[in-house]
């Protein structure tokens, strides 16, 4: 190469970069609150963070703090982005939260799945950054609404007095007593367990769980929480209290009794704080909050994603029952046609 080429080859890259040094940024587009998705809004998390700091608060309803480590979160949001979070009637139902939805006025919704899907147009779309590592069957496609946590239906039991039951029949086996957490007609954790025990072949059958416990209500084997030695109650509640230091309690989810359900989340249409109802859903949707969301015990909704990118802590993962297979999980016509024949058959 001679003298003269290199010194054209210098020439072209001085002037390349003197061209690149005068060329002026485009302005960031101005943001949108109420967009469909961070980058469509904001662009980027730093100016979604900034827009919501602004705004100042955020209204959660139905998230009471000892439930699946809410407490923790909302705690950890609030300290993170300098956001005050205002939590009302934390004991709300999915009904009440749409019932009360006018007058209180919440940002976001922690919904079971057959009421966000009852209400999805008062929900506004809005596809948080892991939107891909959600399972397809527990999203709208249109982004109205998604599956943050779920569980397992499982039997707590105390070992001390009782062997580990193999499945929901064991339940009629001598020494035995056995409660629900509240009535089936009116608690959805309490419903959710007659349909696991209706499960035959991976298929709900309601009459055969009905059958089940009015079976121990006639033998004197159906009682109270407090005076029962099994519970039938989700995984991470029973989870949560074998954790406790020095107790006997235990947690098993029955070989052919895999009903799993997952709590789906929602921003309100009118939310008063839209940027900070954007910039929860992409917390508790990230792997901070998803694995927050493990050490309260319940299942994550990203975390198989998680557990091929290694952002799972499996540490916190392995407390949880192991499940006899994959979930199933009630369509909205079982529920419906199921509810429909609790109400009429069941002996409160």
């Amino acid at each position: 190469m001679t003298v003269r080429t290199c010194a054209a080859i210098a020439a072209v890259l001085v002037s390349a970069g003197c061209a690149a040094s005068t060329t002026e940024e485009k302005p960031p587009a101005p943001v949108n609150a109420k967009a469909a998705s961070m980058q469509a809004g904001f662009t980027s998390m730093d100016r979604l963070a900034e827009a919501a700091k602004k705004e100042g608060e955020l209204n959660v309803i139905a998230l009471p703090r000892d439930w699946v480590n809410y407490g923790e979160i909302i705690d950890t949001f609030a300290d993170k982005y300098d956001i005050k979070v205002n939590q009302l009637e934390p004991g709300a139902s999915s009904r009440r939260q749409m019932e009360a939805a006018a007058q209180l006025k919440p940002d976001v919704f922690d919904l079971s799945l057959e009421v966000a899907v009852a209400n999805a147009p008062r929900f506004a779309p809005y596809k948080v950054q892991g939107w891909h590592d959600l399972p397809d069957h527990v999203k709208d496609r249109n982004g109205a609404w998604y599956a943050g946590y779920g569980g397992y239906m499982s039997l707590g039991y105390d070992s001390a007095k009782v062997k580990a039951p193999a499945s929901f029949a064991d339940l009629l086996k001598p020494g035995y007593t056995v409660a629900l957490p509240g009535d089936p007609r009116q608690t959805a954790a309490a419903f959710s367990g007659i349909m696991a025990a209706s499960l035959q072949n991976g298929v709900p059958q309601v009459q055969r769980g009905v059958e089940l416990f009015t079976k121990l209500k006639k033998e004197g084997k159906l009682a109270e929480p407090p005076a029962a030695n099994v519970v039938v109650d989700w995984d991470h509640l029973n989870a949560e209290r074998a954790a406790e230091p020095g107790t006997s309690w235990k947690v098993t989810i029955p070989k052919g009794s895999p009903l799993g359900a997952y709590y789906v989340q929602a921003i309100n249409k009118d939310a008063p704080h839209p940027a900070a109802a954007r910039l929860w859903q992409e917390f508790i949707f990230s792997d901070e909050g998803q694995n927050l969301y493990l050490k309260g015990y319940a299942r994550p909704a990203r975390g198989e994603a998680m557990l091929m990118k290694g952002t799972l802590d499996t540490e916190t993962a392995a407390r949880l029952p192991a499940p006899p297979g994959p979930p199933v999980l009630l369509t909205i016509p079982q529920t419906d046609t199921a509810k429909t024949y609790v109400n009429k058959h069941w002996a409160g």
